[in-house]
């Protein structure tokens, strides 16, 4: 039982403590897959990977069914539901319902023994469900929880605020802390250290990566800093607004009213807002990875060439919301070169009671050596090397192909499957998204059509039956601009290797494009 006010360290991993910062070093994370080694690039560890995902879901974008009132005490909230290491629910609280509340409808008995990661302290109403539902452990965010703490907006009255009251959120916060204190499952909060080299680790691996890679291709003057640069300024204004409360006095108060009272005197205080400090970086630096300001989007170019739209047809929040979910997911990676994350989410044909309106999460993953294995136990070396035998591709399992083993449900060949990736899947992948009886490929397309001796994407363009939804800039009058990756040049070389001298910053070198 977790004791009132006291943070549960999760065992093998680093963790905030109750009353210290505490580090426990040479201790190997339990995994589904391998552990972090020494002089390995850094990696999110699973808590923090999760946290994350959880703020990210809060801000699932809401259609226009689903958009609450401004000054609603009862704040979205985001919800992670992780079984034996392996992701099975990926939910935002709606207009009628709590997240908590979705997680019984969605999971109900098979909540039994699962972490929950909640980008918010769950009111009691939530609480007791979830509770007893035999959950394993609650993790929650140690800001404003969800029945707001905050003073609500001049003029709101309780029926401007879903019928609740300052009053009413303080009783909530005293119920939870009861309900907390009196539980079987820990109810924590749980932020751990970031590696010390982790912020310019995913700086640079946003900044290079293939969405503003493809921007950097179609438009050689732009100044892709500048904008990686100002995209996440604005991020981090918005998303600071959002996950942190700038007063440190209120904030202390919350933390109060949670019953995190240790929190509330340095040095733990200070730890605690420079640890959520930190992983909203980490969120605004990959958000602005796909940046939503830059007259790029998702589109599916054979269908508009034919003059027809898509079936099922996300909107481009949504996409672009699911592809940073992807990129999240790639700061688990095991591959020391390239980092890949994959998810895949289907659209029912009904049920709207989550955030998420229609979609429900079947699966997500990132590239890792097989289960159980040890790090160096596989060639950790890439297409340079001249020995192939060494090399690494023939031992690293796709995302893609992690994401379709560790799904939490089957594909329904009658919902609209989709499978959102950060890189262009190569040919060992293209036949077992089209074998899954996935709809539906959103993806960056800069190495499609390339070919190397270990690793090719041949098949990319040639696969039918499966929609592809690839980043493209659209011209003004909403057609899309017809071209193709591989009429592009990288770095002046165009045919079978052009993708291994890609590997070059587009922030610090213009790329030149085929003469037209």
């Amino acid at each position: 039982m977790a004791a009132p006010g006291r943070l549960t360290i999760d065992p093998g991993e680093n963790s905030v403590g109750c009353c210290r910062c505490k580090t426990q070093s040479n201790v190997r994370e339990a995994s589904t897959q391998t552990g972090p080694v020494q002089g390995h690039k850094p990696r999110l560890s699973k808590a923090n990977l999760f946290t994350l995902l959880s703020l990210w879901m809060e801000l699932y974008p809401k259609n226009k069914t689903n958009k609450e009132n401004g000054t609603q005490q009862t704040r979205t909230t985001g919800l992670v539901v992780v079984q034996e290491s392996k992701i099975t629910g990926l939910h935002c609280s709606s207009s009628e319902l709590h997240a908590g509340q979705i997680a019984i409808i969605k999971h109900g008995t098979r909540l039994k023994g699962c972490n929950l990661y909640f980008s918010r302290k769950p009111c009691s109403t939530c609480l007791k469900m979830i509770v007893n539902a035999g959950v394993n452990r609650i993790s929650y965010w140690p800001a404003d929880p969800e029945i707001s703490l905050l003073p609500a907006d001049k003029g709101s009255s309780s029926s401007s605020t879903g019928g609740y009251s300052m009053l009413d959120a303080t009783l909530d916060a005293s119920a939870a802390e009861r309900l907390k204190s009196n539980s079987r499952p820990h109810i924590c909060v749980l932020l751990q250290p970031l590696p010390s080299n982790m912020h310019q680790f995913v700086e640079e691996t946003s900044k290079n990566g293939d969405f503003l890679g493809k921007i950097a291709y179609e438009n050689p003057q732009l100044n892709i800093e500048e904008l990686f640069t100002d995209h996440r300024k604005k991020k981090l204004a918005d998303h600071t607004k959002v996950f942190f409360i700038s007063d440190e006095d209120q904030h202390r108060d919350i933390l109060l009213k949670m019953g995190l009272e240790n929190f509330c005197l340095n040095p733990y205080f200070s730890s605690l807002r420079q640890h959520m400090r930190d992983l909203i970086q980490v969120l605004v630096t990959v958000d602005s990875s796909v940046p939503d300001c830059s007259g790029y989007g998702f589109y599916c170019r054979d269908l508009q060439q034919a003059g027809r739209n898509p079936p099922h047809q996300l909107s481009q929040e949504e996409a672009r919301h699911c592809v940073i979910q992807a990129r999240l997911l790639a700061y688990r990676t095991e591959d020391p070169k390239v980092g890949v994350g994959a998810v895949i989410w289907a659209q029912r044909k009904s049920g709207n009671c989550d955030g998420t309106g229609q979609m429900h999460l079947v699966g997500c993953g990132y590239n890792a050596y097989p289960v159980g294995s040890e790090y160096a136990e596989f060639p950790q070396m890439d297409d340079k090397q001249q020995d192939r035998q060494i090399r690494k591709y023939r031992y690293i399992i796709h995302a893609e192909q992690n994401a379709l083993i560790f799904r939490s449900m089957e594909i329904n060949e009658d919902e609209n499957t989709i499978i959102f990736t950060t890189k262009c899947p190569c040919d060992e992948c293209v036949p077992l998204i089209k074998g899954s009886g996935i709809k539906q490929i959103y993806t960056a397309d800069l190495d499609s059509g390339k070919d190397k001796d270990d690793i090719s994407y041949l098949r990319f363009d040639r696969l039918q039956g499966v929609h592809k939804f690839t980043w493209q800039r659209e011209k003004p009058d909403g057609c899309v601009l017809d071209q193709s990756p591989t009429a592009l040049k990288a770095n002046g070389i165009l045919g079978k290797h052009s993708r291994q001298v890609r590997q070059e910053s587009w922030t610090n070198k213009k790329p030149c494009v085929q003469d037209k």
